[in-house]
């Protein structure tokens, strides 16, 4: 058996700043709800303060702290026309089709189906004694809520998602 001192575990959201450290670009895809493309783009990173300035408090705890806020607290927007996305409030990353949003009695938004999965990211989450899944934001690494396997047809699952993590785009 091998013993290492001084070894730090490095989490896994990390690992896309290491080419940033070393001097090296790195894109990723994300897709685009608008033109129905791939595109590549820049991961979204700031520091803290920087955060605190472009979000609420509210949102700041849910998305930089991974907090949750309390069900039936939020109000997710209703798009006029009956159509729209909704979107990351940290990058503005497609997130959910209000098209695939469901009203599953438990307090938070739910869809049943992302934009794409390149715009989430899914880490398994065993905090509080739980084992979840946690949806994370692929450009940003805002945390988002969680997924369950317990949505409904045609994918069976149910993306329970923070209000104060997502907002309507303009129409």
């Amino acid at each position: 058996m091998i013993f290492l001192k001084n070894v730090r575990i490095i989490p896994a959201a990390v690992f896309f700043l290491i080419p940033l450290i070393m001097g090296a670009e790195m894109k990723i895809k994300i897709f685009n709800a608008v033109t129905g493309k791939v595109e590549s783009v820049d991961p979204v990173i700031k520091s803290d303060a920087e955060w605190k300035k472009i979000l609420t408090p509210e949102q700041y705890e849910v998305t930089r702290q991974k907090g949750t806020e309390r069900p039936f607290s939020g109000q997710c927007a209703i798009p006029k026309s009956g159509k729209g996305v909704y979107q990351c409030v940290g990058c503005g990353t497609d997130l959910f089709y209000y098209g695939n949003k469901f009203e599953s009695g438990t307090g938070w938004p739910s869809f049943w189906n992302p934009v794409s999965p390149l715009n989430l990211t899914v880490e398994e989450d065993s905090g509080f004694g739980m084992r979840r899944e946690e949806v994370l934001c692929a450009r940003c690494g805002a945390h988002l809520g969680h997924v369950f396997d317990d949505g409904p047809p045609p994918t069976g699952k149910r993306y329970c998602i923070n209000s104060a993590a997502i907002k309507l785009a303009k129409e």
